[in-house]
Protein backbone atom coordinates (compact mmCIF):
# COMPACT_ATOMS: atom_id res chain seq x y z
CA UNK A 1 0.00 0.00 0.00
CA UNK A 2 1.23 3.56 -0.71
CA UNK A 3 2.48 5.48 2.29
CA UNK A 4 0.63 8.66 3.21
CA UNK A 5 1.87 12.15 4.02
CA UNK A 6 -0.17 14.51 6.20
CA UNK A 7 -0.33 18.07 4.87
CA UNK A 8 -1.17 20.60 7.61
CA UNK A 9 -1.87 24.12 6.47
CA UNK A 10 -3.97 27.21 6.04
CA UNK A 11 -5.65 26.32 2.78
CA UNK A 12 -7.55 29.59 2.62
CA UNK A 13 -4.31 31.52 1.99
CA UNK A 14 -1.93 28.80 0.80
CA UNK A 15 -4.26 26.58 -1.23
CA UNK A 16 -2.38 26.98 -4.50
CA UNK A 17 0.95 26.05 -2.92
CA UNK A 18 -0.50 23.05 -1.07
CA UNK A 19 -2.20 21.78 -4.20
CA UNK A 20 1.12 22.03 -6.04
CA UNK A 21 2.95 20.08 -3.32
CA UNK A 22 0.12 17.55 -3.04
CA UNK A 23 0.35 16.78 -6.75
CA UNK A 24 4.15 16.43 -6.59
CA UNK A 25 3.82 13.96 -3.73
CA UNK A 26 1.19 11.95 -5.56
CA UNK A 27 3.35 11.91 -8.71
CA UNK A 28 6.03 10.21 -6.60
CA UNK A 29 3.61 7.40 -5.69
CA UNK A 30 2.56 8.57 -2.20
CA UNK A 31 -0.91 9.35 -0.87
CA UNK A 32 -1.82 12.55 0.97
CA UNK A 33 -4.10 13.42 3.88
CA UNK A 34 -4.84 17.15 4.07
CA UNK A 35 -5.79 19.04 7.23
CA UNK A 36 -7.08 22.59 6.78
CA UNK A 37 -6.14 24.97 9.61
CA UNK A 38 -7.26 28.14 7.84
CA UNK A 39 -9.90 30.40 9.36
CA UNK A 40 -10.65 33.51 7.37
CA UNK A 41 -11.69 32.14 3.99
CA UNK A 42 -12.66 29.06 2.04
CA UNK A 43 -9.96 26.51 1.21
CA UNK A 44 -8.38 26.49 -2.23
CA UNK A 45 -9.41 22.85 -2.60
CA UNK A 46 -11.45 20.35 -0.57
CA UNK A 47 -9.40 19.02 2.36
CA UNK A 48 -9.74 15.60 3.95
CA UNK A 49 -10.04 17.21 7.41
CA UNK A 50 -11.91 20.50 7.35
CA UNK A 51 -11.17 23.69 9.25
CA UNK A 52 -14.53 23.17 11.02
CA UNK A 53 -13.23 19.87 12.42
CA UNK A 54 -9.94 21.43 13.50
CA UNK A 55 -11.67 24.35 15.21
CA UNK A 56 -14.08 22.01 16.99
CA UNK A 57 -11.16 19.90 18.23
CA UNK A 58 -9.64 23.13 19.50
CA UNK A 59 -12.74 23.92 21.55
CA UNK A 60 -14.46 26.50 19.38
CA UNK A 61 -16.38 26.80 16.12
CA UNK A 62 -15.10 28.10 12.82
CA UNK A 63 -18.16 30.32 12.52
CA UNK A 64 -17.48 31.96 15.88
CA UNK A 65 -13.80 32.48 15.09
CA UNK A 66 -14.68 34.17 11.82
CA UNK A 67 -17.21 36.38 13.54
CA UNK A 68 -14.74 37.54 16.20
CA UNK A 69 -11.93 38.09 13.65
CA UNK A 70 -9.24 37.83 16.33
CA UNK A 71 -6.23 36.34 14.54
CA UNK A 72 -4.29 35.54 17.70
CA UNK A 73 -7.23 33.71 19.23
CA UNK A 74 -7.88 31.84 16.00
CA UNK A 75 -4.28 30.65 15.80
CA UNK A 76 -4.46 29.41 19.40
CA UNK A 77 -7.65 27.44 18.70
CA UNK A 78 -6.25 25.89 15.52
CA UNK A 79 -3.02 24.98 17.32
CA UNK A 80 -5.04 23.09 19.93
CA UNK A 81 -7.22 21.45 17.31
CA UNK A 82 -4.42 20.30 15.01
CA UNK A 83 -2.38 19.11 18.00
CA UNK A 84 -5.29 17.04 19.29
CA UNK A 85 -6.18 15.52 15.93
CA UNK A 86 -2.71 14.54 14.69
CA UNK A 87 -1.71 11.89 17.29
CA UNK A 88 -4.81 9.65 16.97
CA UNK A 89 -4.63 9.90 13.18
CA UNK A 90 -1.04 8.70 13.31
CA UNK A 91 -1.83 5.93 15.80
CA UNK A 92 -4.59 4.74 13.46
CA UNK A 93 -2.09 4.45 10.60
CA UNK A 94 -3.68 7.26 8.59
CA UNK A 95 -0.32 8.86 7.75
CA UNK A 96 3.41 8.15 7.99
CA UNK A 97 4.98 11.61 7.86
CA UNK A 98 3.95 15.27 7.94
CA UNK A 99 4.68 18.30 5.76
CA UNK A 100 3.60 21.91 6.21
CA UNK A 101 4.19 25.29 4.58
CA UNK A 102 3.76 28.57 6.40
CA UNK A 103 4.60 32.03 7.55
CA UNK A 104 4.30 32.98 11.19
CA UNK A 105 0.78 31.74 11.91
CA UNK A 106 0.91 28.62 9.75
CA UNK A 107 4.29 27.64 11.18
CA UNK A 108 3.04 27.95 14.75
CA UNK A 109 0.01 25.77 14.03
CA UNK A 110 1.74 23.04 12.04
CA UNK A 111 4.93 22.87 14.13
CA UNK A 112 2.88 22.51 17.32
CA UNK A 113 0.99 19.59 15.76
CA UNK A 114 4.25 18.00 14.61
CA UNK A 115 5.64 18.17 18.13
CA UNK A 116 2.83 15.89 19.31
CA UNK A 117 4.06 13.09 17.04
CA UNK A 118 6.56 10.47 18.23
CA UNK A 119 10.25 10.95 17.63
CA UNK A 120 11.22 9.22 14.39
CA UNK A 121 8.07 10.16 12.48
CA UNK A 122 9.26 12.32 9.52
CA UNK A 123 8.30 15.98 10.06
CA UNK A 124 9.18 18.77 7.61
CA UNK A 125 8.22 22.42 8.07
CA UNK A 126 8.85 24.82 5.15
CA UNK A 127 8.75 28.28 6.69
CA UNK A 128 9.67 31.90 6.13
CA UNK A 129 10.58 32.17 9.82
CA UNK A 130 12.98 29.21 9.89
CA UNK A 131 16.17 31.30 9.85
CA UNK A 132 15.89 32.91 13.30
CA UNK A 133 15.19 31.51 16.75
CA UNK A 134 13.52 28.22 15.85
CA UNK A 135 13.33 26.72 19.35
CA UNK A 136 9.53 27.25 19.65
CA UNK A 137 8.94 25.38 16.37
CA UNK A 138 11.21 22.44 17.14
CA UNK A 139 10.63 21.99 20.87
CA UNK A 140 12.37 18.73 21.74
CA UNK A 141 11.15 16.76 18.73
CA UNK A 142 12.90 15.95 15.44
CA UNK A 143 11.14 18.60 13.36
CA UNK A 144 13.10 19.41 10.20
CA UNK A 145 12.93 23.07 9.15
CA UNK A 146 13.45 24.30 5.59
CA UNK A 147 13.82 28.04 5.21
CA UNK A 148 11.92 29.70 2.37
CA UNK A 149 13.69 32.94 1.35
CA UNK A 150 10.58 34.06 -0.52
CA UNK A 151 7.14 34.25 1.03
CA UNK A 152 4.85 31.32 0.44
CA UNK A 153 2.49 33.46 -1.60
CA UNK A 154 1.87 32.08 -5.04
CA UNK A 155 4.00 30.05 -7.41
CA UNK A 156 7.08 31.41 -9.14
CA UNK A 157 10.43 30.13 -10.34
CA UNK A 158 12.00 30.12 -6.88
CA UNK A 159 9.00 28.95 -4.85
CA UNK A 160 8.38 26.05 -7.24
CA UNK A 161 11.96 24.87 -6.72
CA UNK A 162 11.70 25.15 -2.93
CA UNK A 163 8.37 23.32 -2.82
CA UNK A 164 9.68 20.63 -5.17
CA UNK A 165 12.66 20.12 -2.84
CA UNK A 166 10.26 19.87 0.09
CA UNK A 167 8.10 17.28 -1.65
CA UNK A 168 11.18 15.25 -2.54
CA UNK A 169 12.55 15.51 1.00
CA UNK A 170 9.41 14.32 2.77
CA UNK A 171 8.89 11.51 0.27
CA UNK A 172 12.50 10.45 0.79
CA UNK A 173 12.11 10.43 4.56
CA UNK A 174 8.81 8.55 4.52
CA UNK A 175 9.92 6.10 1.85
CA UNK A 176 13.24 5.09 3.38
CA UNK A 177 13.75 1.78 5.12
CA UNK A 178 13.66 2.26 8.88
CA UNK A 179 16.57 0.73 10.84
CA UNK A 180 15.81 -2.79 11.95
CA UNK A 181 14.58 -3.01 15.52
CA UNK A 182 16.73 -4.84 18.04
CA UNK A 183 15.86 -6.72 21.19
CA UNK A 184 18.37 -4.67 23.19
CA UNK A 185 16.82 -2.78 26.09
CA UNK A 186 17.40 0.97 26.00
CA UNK A 187 19.04 2.99 28.77
CA UNK A 188 19.06 6.80 28.75
CA UNK A 189 21.95 8.81 30.18
CA UNK A 190 22.75 12.50 30.60
CA UNK A 191 26.23 13.87 29.87
CA UNK A 192 28.24 17.09 29.72
CA UNK A 193 31.80 17.46 28.47
CA UNK A 194 32.94 17.59 32.10
CA UNK A 195 31.28 14.23 32.91
CA UNK A 196 32.25 12.43 29.69
CA UNK A 197 34.64 9.89 31.29
CA UNK A 198 31.91 8.72 33.67
CA UNK A 199 29.18 8.36 31.06
CA UNK A 200 31.49 6.85 28.44
CA UNK A 201 32.51 4.14 30.90
CA UNK A 202 28.87 3.41 31.80
CA UNK A 203 27.97 3.24 28.09
CA UNK A 204 30.82 0.83 27.44
CA UNK A 205 29.72 -1.46 30.27
CA UNK A 206 26.05 -1.25 29.25
CA UNK A 207 26.78 -2.19 25.65
CA UNK A 208 28.95 -5.10 26.76
CA UNK A 209 26.03 -6.28 28.88
CA UNK A 210 23.63 -6.19 25.91
CA UNK A 211 21.92 -2.85 26.46
CA UNK A 212 21.67 0.07 24.05
CA UNK A 213 22.43 3.46 25.58
CA UNK A 214 21.10 6.82 24.41
CA UNK A 215 23.23 9.73 25.62
CA UNK A 216 21.67 13.18 25.94
CA UNK A 217 23.69 16.39 26.12
CA UNK A 218 22.50 18.21 29.26
CA UNK A 219 21.93 21.56 27.55
CA UNK A 220 18.33 22.21 28.52
CA UNK A 221 16.86 20.87 25.30
CA UNK A 222 18.82 17.65 25.87
CA UNK A 223 17.29 17.12 29.29
CA UNK A 224 13.82 17.87 27.97
CA UNK A 225 14.38 15.44 25.08
CA UNK A 226 15.41 12.71 27.49
CA UNK A 227 12.39 13.33 29.70
CA UNK A 228 10.13 13.22 26.62
CA UNK A 229 11.51 9.93 25.32
CA UNK A 230 11.21 8.39 28.78
CA UNK A 231 7.58 9.52 28.94
CA UNK A 232 6.98 8.09 25.45
CA UNK A 233 7.99 4.64 26.70
CA UNK A 234 11.26 4.15 24.83
CA UNK A 235 13.46 3.66 27.88
CA UNK A 236 13.91 0.76 30.32
CA UNK A 237 16.34 2.45 32.70
CA UNK A 238 18.07 5.77 33.31
CA UNK A 239 21.65 6.68 34.27
CA UNK A 240 21.03 10.36 35.00
CA UNK A 241 24.59 11.31 35.84
CA UNK A 242 24.51 14.95 34.74
CA UNK A 243 21.76 16.88 36.46
CA UNK A 244 23.48 20.23 35.80
CA UNK A 245 20.40 21.76 34.18
CA UNK A 246 19.09 22.31 37.71
CA UNK A 247 21.85 24.90 38.24
CA UNK A 248 20.50 26.99 35.37
CA UNK A 249 16.90 26.52 36.54
CA UNK A 250 17.68 27.66 40.09
CA UNK A 251 20.27 30.36 39.46
CA UNK A 252 19.14 31.75 36.11
CA UNK A 253 21.51 30.34 33.50
CA UNK A 254 20.73 29.73 29.85
CA UNK A 255 20.47 25.91 29.81
CA UNK A 256 17.55 25.16 32.10
CA UNK A 257 15.43 22.11 31.31
CA UNK A 258 12.56 23.44 33.42
CA UNK A 259 11.09 22.45 36.78
CA UNK A 260 9.89 19.03 35.55
CA UNK A 261 13.41 17.69 35.08
CA UNK A 262 13.80 14.37 36.95
CA UNK A 263 10.09 13.51 36.84
CA UNK A 264 9.44 11.32 33.78
CA UNK A 265 11.25 8.20 34.98
CA UNK A 266 9.65 8.51 38.39
CA UNK A 267 6.17 8.87 36.95
CA UNK A 268 6.72 5.86 34.68
CA UNK A 269 8.17 3.75 37.49
CA UNK A 270 11.36 3.16 35.49
CA UNK A 271 14.53 2.24 37.41
CA UNK A 272 16.95 5.14 37.66
CA UNK A 273 20.35 5.88 39.10
CA UNK A 274 20.89 9.62 39.56
CA UNK A 275 23.99 11.62 40.42
CA UNK A 276 25.27 15.19 40.76
CA UNK A 277 27.24 15.67 37.55
CA UNK A 278 28.20 19.31 36.84
CA UNK A 279 26.11 20.72 39.69
CA UNK A 280 29.12 23.00 40.20
CA UNK A 281 28.31 25.20 37.19
CA UNK A 282 25.78 27.62 35.76
CA UNK A 283 25.91 28.25 31.99
CA UNK A 284 25.98 31.57 30.17
CA UNK A 285 26.92 32.50 26.61
CA UNK A 286 29.98 34.63 25.78
CA UNK A 287 31.64 36.37 28.73
CA UNK A 288 30.06 39.75 27.96
CA UNK A 289 26.57 38.22 28.30
CA UNK A 290 27.03 37.26 31.97
CA UNK A 291 24.69 39.46 34.05
CA UNK A 292 26.41 42.32 35.83
CA UNK A 293 25.34 40.95 39.22
CA UNK A 294 27.45 37.83 38.59
CA UNK A 295 30.62 39.51 37.27
CA UNK A 296 32.41 39.16 40.62
CA UNK A 297 31.79 35.41 40.81
CA UNK A 298 34.16 32.58 39.85
CA UNK A 299 33.83 32.43 36.06
CA UNK A 300 35.46 30.04 33.60
CA UNK A 301 35.66 30.67 29.84
CA UNK A 302 34.84 27.24 28.46
CA UNK A 303 34.97 28.48 24.86
CA UNK A 304 34.23 31.79 23.07
CA UNK A 305 30.47 31.21 23.34
CA UNK A 306 30.18 29.45 26.72
CA UNK A 307 31.02 30.90 30.13
CA UNK A 308 30.61 28.80 33.26
CA UNK A 309 29.98 30.16 36.76
CA UNK A 310 30.67 28.22 39.96
CA UNK A 311 27.61 27.60 42.12
CA UNK A 312 27.73 28.83 45.72
CA UNK A 313 26.93 26.87 48.85
CA UNK A 314 23.59 28.63 49.17
CA UNK A 315 22.67 27.84 45.56
CA UNK A 316 23.78 24.24 46.00
CA UNK A 317 21.48 23.84 48.99
CA UNK A 318 18.52 24.99 46.91
CA UNK A 319 19.54 22.78 43.98
CA UNK A 320 19.72 19.79 46.32
CA UNK A 321 16.29 20.62 47.73
CA UNK A 322 14.73 20.78 44.25
CA UNK A 323 16.32 17.53 43.10
CA UNK A 324 15.21 15.69 46.24
CA UNK A 325 11.69 17.05 45.89
CA UNK A 326 11.29 15.57 42.40
CA UNK A 327 13.02 12.28 43.14
CA UNK A 328 10.84 11.71 46.20
CA UNK A 329 7.77 11.58 43.92
CA UNK A 330 9.05 8.53 42.05
CA UNK A 331 6.86 5.45 41.79
CA UNK A 332 9.76 3.17 40.88
CA UNK A 333 13.23 2.35 42.21
CA UNK A 334 15.69 5.26 42.53
CA UNK A 335 19.29 5.25 43.71
CA UNK A 336 20.97 8.61 44.27
CA UNK A 337 24.77 8.24 44.19
CA UNK A 338 26.92 11.02 45.62
CA UNK A 339 30.54 11.37 44.37
CA UNK A 340 32.08 12.93 47.46
CA UNK A 341 35.39 13.79 45.76
CA UNK A 342 33.92 16.02 43.06
CA UNK A 343 31.14 16.43 40.50
CA UNK A 344 32.96 17.50 37.30
CA UNK A 345 36.36 17.80 35.62
CA UNK A 346 36.58 21.35 36.95
CA UNK A 347 35.82 20.19 40.49
CA UNK A 348 39.07 18.57 41.55
CA UNK A 349 41.83 19.87 43.79
CA UNK A 350 43.75 22.48 41.83
CA UNK A 351 40.92 23.06 39.32
CA UNK A 352 38.97 26.35 39.18
CA UNK A 353 35.64 25.03 40.53
CA UNK A 354 37.05 23.00 43.42
CA UNK A 355 34.92 24.16 46.38
CA UNK A 356 34.48 21.55 49.13
CA UNK A 357 32.19 23.82 51.12
CA UNK A 358 29.74 24.22 48.24
CA UNK A 359 29.76 20.48 47.59
CA UNK A 360 29.21 19.79 51.27
CA UNK A 361 26.14 22.05 51.21
CA UNK A 362 24.81 20.18 48.17
CA UNK A 363 25.34 16.74 49.68
CA UNK A 364 23.91 17.80 53.06
CA UNK A 365 20.74 19.11 51.41
CA UNK A 366 20.28 15.85 49.53
CA UNK A 367 20.88 13.75 52.64
CA UNK A 368 18.36 15.77 54.63
CA UNK A 369 15.67 15.89 51.94
CA UNK A 370 15.52 12.54 50.15
CA UNK A 371 12.89 10.07 51.29
CA UNK A 372 11.86 6.56 50.24
CA UNK A 373 11.75 5.23 47.59
CA UNK A 374 15.08 7.01 47.08
CA UNK A 375 18.08 4.97 48.15
CA UNK A 376 21.10 7.14 49.02
CA UNK A 377 24.60 5.81 48.29
CA UNK A 378 27.71 7.87 49.12
CA UNK A 379 31.06 6.98 47.54
CA UNK A 380 34.40 8.55 48.41
CA UNK A 381 35.18 8.88 44.72
CA UNK A 382 35.17 11.52 41.99
CA UNK A 383 32.32 11.31 39.47
CA UNK A 384 34.80 10.60 36.66
CA UNK A 385 36.59 7.79 38.50
CA UNK A 386 36.19 4.45 36.78
CA UNK A 387 35.13 2.89 40.08
CA UNK A 388 32.26 5.36 40.38
CA UNK A 389 31.00 4.62 36.86
CA UNK A 390 31.26 0.89 37.50
CA UNK A 391 29.23 1.26 40.70
CA UNK A 392 26.52 3.13 38.77
CA UNK A 393 26.44 0.43 36.10
CA UNK A 394 26.18 -2.38 38.62
CA UNK A 395 23.42 -0.66 40.57
CA UNK A 396 21.34 0.18 37.51
CA UNK A 397 21.58 -3.34 36.11
CA UNK A 398 20.53 -4.69 39.51
CA UNK A 399 17.49 -2.38 39.53
CA UNK A 400 16.53 -3.41 36.00
CA UNK A 401 16.90 -7.15 36.59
Amino acid sequence: MPRTILLIGTLDTKGTEYEYVRDLIRDRGFDTLTMDAGVLGEPGFAPDISADEVAAAGGDSLEALRARRDRGEAVDVMIRGASRLAPPLYEAGRFHGALALGGGGGTNIAAAAMQTLPTGVPKLMVSTVASGDVAPYVGVKDVTLMYSPVDIAGLNLLSRRILSNAAGAICGMVGQEAPAATNRRIVAASMFGVTTPCVSRIRERMEQAGYEMLVFHATGSGGRSMEGLIADGYVAGVADMTTTEWCDEVVGGVLSAGPDRLTAAGEAGIPQVVSCGALDMVNFRALHTVPESFRGRTLYRHNPNVTLMRTTAEECREIGRRIAENLNKATGPVTLMLPLQGVSMLDREGEPFHDPAANAALFAALRERVRPPVELVELDLHINDTAFADAVFERLVALMT
